[in-house]
């Protein structure tokens, strides 16, 4: 068991999972994974790898990057570039996309996973942690799409973006930070796979519902508990069910698809409810 076993991610398990995909799907193919150090950005690296994609991988830890680099080599990626960076600065995503083209020529996919947020009453925001989520989840992704696509159509070719975002039909309580993020996202991939289509570019969204990762642990115990019954299939996801949802996206499964937002969460967002923070007393029934 490794460090990130924690909460369902193995990295042994992982690396052996299961997956319904052919080796070498994406061979001599460069894929951009952003937040690729934990959780559910470093599932989908591992899928990418096993199916043979170079991969460009950033973060904020430069230590989680370098091991999960290390597998990546081990589970069959021919070439791996680490660049620690932000996403919340402009700059630090110009010198990323600098270095993935003077390293592989070109990047043909973009999976923006990077993100945060953490579980408070929005009464209680300062004004400095709502600008921290809304930068770092909105603004942050939008500065990878852009800067990622002006070099796509600088040079003639064609992209795809697959977005990360999350489950914000029915509000999210506990997190309306990222609710309010997250659901800009969406609707900006939207607009812009209209305006980006004359050049080939496909952007399409994944909302993951309650996928079991390292991402579980910034909540409450009792939060936690009410995860798998926050669906009708009764019981959470884990991390290769976004690896696949956004693999199918990006490969040629995904050639018709744009402007999309796939959900994957068991169902939840027809029934059930997701308290990222406990529950308040008033919405428990009584008898």
């Amino acid at each position: 068991m490794t460090a990130d076993s924690t909460f369902g991610f193995d990295d042994e398990a992982l690396a052996n999972q299961a997956t319904v995909y052919q080796p070498g799907l994406f061979k001599d193919k460069v894929v951009m994974v952003s937040g690729a150090g934990s959780g559910i950005g470093k599932g989908i690296a591992f899928l990418y790898a096993r199916l043979g994609a170079r991969l460009v991988i950033c973060g904020r830890d430069a230590a989680k990057l370098a091991s999960c680099a290390q597998w990546l080599r081990k589970l069959g990626s021919p070439d791996v570039l680490v660049q620690p960076m932000t996403i919340r600065e402009p700059e630090q995503v110009a010198q990323l996309m600098d270095a993935a083209w003077q390293h592989f020529g070109r990047v043909d996919v973009l999976v923006n996973n990077a993100g945060g947020q953490y579980p408070q009453r929005a009464l209680d925001f300062t004004v400095k942690g709502w600008k921290a989520v809304i930068d770092t989840n909105l603004n942050g992704t939008w500065y990878m799409m852009h800067a990622i696509a002006r070099r796509w159509k600088d040079t003639g070719a064609a992209g795809n973006i697959v977005n990360i975002v999350a489950v914000t039909q029915r509000g999210m309580p506990g997190v309306a930070h990222t609710c309010a993020a997250r659901a800009a996202v969406t609707y900006l991939s939207k607009t812009v796979a209209v305006e980006w289509a004359e050049y080939g570019i496909r952007i399409n969204c994944i909302a993951p519902g309650v996928i079991e990762s390292t991402g579980f642990r910034q909540y409450s115990d009792e939060a936690v508990k009410a995860f798998s019954v926050a669906n009708p299939m009764k019981h959470v996801g884990d991390v290769q069910d976004i690896a696949e949802a956004a693999v199918y996206l990006s490969a040629p499964s995904g050639k018709f698809i744009t402007g999309e937002l796939l959900t994957v969460d068991g169902g939840g967002v027809l029934w059930g409810e997701a308290w990222t923070i406990p529950k308040p007393d008033y919405f428990k029934v009584t008898p």
